[in-house]
């Protein structure tokens, strides 16, 4: 981080520099087209941010289809709340998480009829934003192939979003991904005892 200058000159000629650079690189950046976002990391709030973008492209009456991987019946606010939006079109994987399964082939099935929903919705140009939560997951374990999964991203709409959320995501989906955040864990309220708290972490 660059040491803060005293010296209100000083400190002028800098920002000045700043605001130059930046404005330069906002006039390349002129492209419009649909981004890919990744969010990945072992720290709390990949999903939150994932959700926070469906609440902004709600707000420009985008229309937006979710799918979330390994959420099982868990109830959360959030699905509450988007699914009666009538611009969102939500689907949740059947089965919980993994170890709530303790079944490799039931998973499997599970994991493929999720993902025939984010197919279709990769492949609708009607949807502006998919959000495919815990996806990664799927392809560690390899429930899913990943090829399929890695086409249907590349080929989706020229102008639709996608954002993908989970660990441990994978080398091709850094590569493919236009945005990469991994969101890094300093600490954490369960280490702490403290259990799940409602509006905060469902």
């Amino acid at each position: 981080m660059a040491k803060a200058i005293h010296d209100p000159e000083k400190h002028n000629q800098r920002m000045k520099a700043i605001k130059q650079h930046v404005d330069k690189r906002i006039a390349k950046a002129q492209q419009d087209k649909g981004t890919f976002v990744l969010l990945t990391g072992n720290g709390k709030g990949k999903s939150s941010s994932a959700l926070g973008m469906v609440a902004r492209a709600l707000g420009h009456n985008m229309r937006v289809g979710v799918v979330q991987f390994l959420k099982g019946e868990w109830n959360t606010g959030e699905i509450d709340f988007f699914k009666s939006h009538k611009n969102v079109t939500w689907h949740i994987m059947d089965s919980g998480f993994t170890w709530e399964t303790q079944n490799r082939e039931k998973d499997i099935i599970s994991s493929e009829a999720a993902w025939q929903k984010a197919s279709q919705l990769l492949a609708d140009e009607s949807y502006d934003l998919v959000v495919l939560d815990e996806l990664t997951y799927l392809l560690h374990y390899e429930y899913l192939s990943a090829d399929p999964v890695l086409d249907a991203i590349m080929n989706r709409p020229d102008s639709q979003h996608l954002v993908v959320t989970g660990r441990g995501a994978s080398d091709e989906l850094v590569e493919l991904a236009d945005t990469v955040s991994e969101i890094k864990e300093i600490k954490h309220a369960f280490k702490r005892g403290i259990k799940a708290q409602k509006g905060l972490e469902f």
